[in-house]
């Protein structure tokens, strides 16, 4: 019997996600990462919208004021340079909130490619309500299109290994779910969301504890009294071989492996046996994928995947009708 991981499903993304199988053990619950109903989604990405517009408008857009509250206009976001889409969820809010009567038109689904100069999106309503909005949803747009542009770079460098390219909680304060949704629009996996929903023991987690068996003795007690399925696996991070032998002898099924080079690494899954699923961190460039993939490892974690990242490049055009 297998369990598995995944990343989050979202009901407009296209992709198929990388699905993981995993033995079951006390260290890996039968049981995936709650994937978000569209409804909580969009919660979320109001509650960023608010934060967003509060920030920007504070008590009042006083360029907007200038033009008549009657005016109605049509913009239209232009992508400046060939990417993923997506943020789709927060520009919607973003209008939506500013006015209910501004209709928002997608001409470019939530995960696909668009090209330079292409028309993404074509807006109609208020043009008050179209230039109040234009920058925060633009910033929405160009920060989640960049992240999930590069999550597809980065999948496509290992496709047909079957590793999966994993994010990190290396993400933008405040931002976390937003950067993780967009990396799951481009086929990615997320690993936790936080602290609360998985154990992944480091190494001043090691140390603190009194060594890897001890520190993994801990964890399983913390696994054995969880009944609300809040805790979704146990990680430990190891840095050698050594380390790695004794996370296997105290019955560790899913394995960090910390900063090792290729020779390490092909010692590390020819050791390990198919026994943990291991994944590889630390110092990994997009050129390094395919060598990293080649050695057996079935995942592949990447802070830089939200923490390094380029927004894509949008503009808005706007014409008053």
């Amino acid at each position: 019997m297998h369990s598995r991981i995944t990343c989050l499903s979202v009901a407009f993304c296209a992709y198929t996600p990388t699905v993981i199988n995993m033995p079951d053990s006390t260290y890996f619950k039968p049981a995936t990462l709650a994937a978000p109903s569209l409804a909580s989604l969009s919660a979320g990405a109001r509650h960023d919208v608010a934060r967003a517009l509060e920030e920007d408008l504070g008590t009042g857009d006083l360029t907007a004021s200038l033009i008549s509250p009657t005016s109605v206009a049509t913009a239209h976001i232009v992508a400046r340079e060939a990417g993923v889409v997506c943020g789709r969820p927060w520009v919607d809010a973003t209008f939506s909130a500013l006015n209910s009567d501004i209709d928002v038109q997608w001409l470019v689904a939530e995960g696909e490619t668009c090209h330079p100069d292409q028309v993404v999106v074509r807006l109609l309503g208020p043009a008050r309500g179209l230039l109040s909005g234009e920058r925060v949803a633009l910033n929405f747009l160009q920060l989640l299109s960049g992240v999930a542009s590069k999550t597809q770079t980065y999948c496509q460098a290992v496709v047909g290994s079957h590793v999966a390219i994993v994010d990190t909680r290396k993400t933008l304060p405040g931002l976390r779910m937003a950067q993780k949704y967009a990396v799951a629009v481009s086929g990615g996996v997320n690993h936790r969301i936080g602290l609360f929903d998985a154990i992944l023991i480091k190494e001043n987690h090691i140390a603190a504890a009194g060594g890897v068996r001890e520190a993994l003795a801990q964890a399983q007690l913390v696994a054995q009294a969880d009944t609300t399925d809040t805790l979704k696996f146990v990680q430990i991070e190891v840095e050698t071989l050594d380390q790695l032998a004794l996370a296997l002898q105290a019955g560790a099924n899913m394995v960090l492996l910390d900063n090792m080079d290729l020779a390490t690494l092909r010692q590390a899954v020819d050791m390990n046996g198919g026994r943990a699923v291991l994944e590889v961190s630390g110092g990994v460039t997009v050129e390094r994928l395919a060598e990293l993939a080649a050695t057996g490892v079935n995942r592949i974690s990447i802070g830089g995947l939200t923490k390094d990242v380029r927004a894509m490049d949008y503009s808005m055009r706007f014409q008053v009708t």
